[in-house]
């Protein structure tokens, strides 16, 4: 796998994806530790706009972001609903507003996509030549309707030529689910069934990463890499809404082409 990039300046603040991505790809993950202004219950970095957090700190903490990571420019937030439309980002949006996707894919150098979570999962994409990157937020509707799917339909590359990287998300011993996530993976695919252990009558702990997994095999991606940092179980770093509910602020995951 290649070494992250010596950056950012305080890189405990960070996220940095080990995974063999080409050097032309930069990826970050912020946590609530980076150089934020948000207050209590948000403290600090809050960089959703959308979870009741003042809006100038918001921006202000977007601002940090930007100067702290040295972005090209500034990120194309989407207005994620859950779903699986796929963005194709040909250039900066600039002031061209938010739009409504769960994922974006871009060929664009300095084109920095992002993608908010608090337990839900993102999703890095490159593809091998460096060419091409893609982000996805995938909780579990947009999981099990596709999203990882439509978000590799939207690229060019082949996904034998493809590297993922799953970023931090509820974990698998903290997310309780109902017979209804449960079944709408199953019914699907039977294989999903490994992904759920019952602990109690009519609820299952979910694996969130092996299900994605499970989708990027089916697809034919084997270079995939992550999975291992809980949103839920470490509050110090992460948001989660699981957790913390309405007081929950969002993680952004960042990606762009040098």
């Amino acid at each position: 796998m290649t070494t992250p990039h010596a950056w950012p300046s305080n890189p405990q603040q960070w996220i940095l994806p080990n995974w063999p991505a080409p050097a032309s790809v930069r990826a970050c993950v912020s946590t609530r530790l980076g150089p934020g202004v948000s207050a209590a219950p948000f403290d600090r970095f809050n960089l959703g706009s959308r979870c009741g957090d003042a809006m100038d700190a918001v921006n202000a903490n977007r601002a940090a972001l930007a100067q702290a990571l040295d972005l090209p420019t500034n990120p194309v937030w989407l207005h994620q609903v859950h779903g699986t439309d796929v963005a194709t980002v040909v250039a900066q949006h600039g002031e061209n507003g938010e739009p409504c996707a769960d994922a974006a894919v871009t060929r664009s150098r300095g084109t920095v996509l992002a993608i908010l979570t608090a337990d839900c999962l993102p999703i890095f994409f490159a593809s091998d030549d460096g060419a091409e990157i893609a982000a996805a937020h995938a909780g579990w509707r947009g999981l099990c309707a596709g999203i990882i799917e439509q978000t590799v339909a939207a690229m060019t590359a082949s996904p034998a030529n493809i590297a993922a990287w799953l970023g931090p998300a509820i974990g698998p011993q903290a997310y309780e689910v109902d017979a209804l996530v449960r079944d709408s993976f199953v019914n699907r695919d039977a294989d999903a069934a490994a992904a759920f252990q019952p602990v109690r009558s009519g609820h299952w702990l979910c694996d969130l990463y092996a299900l994605a997994r499970l989708h990027l095999q089916r697809l034919g991606i084997t270079q995939i890499s992550g999975g291992d940092l809980c949103s839920f179980r470490d509050a110090q770093r992460f948001y989660s809404y699981r957790r913390d509910g309405a007081n929950s602020g969002r993680l952004a995951s960042l990606i762009w082409l040098e």
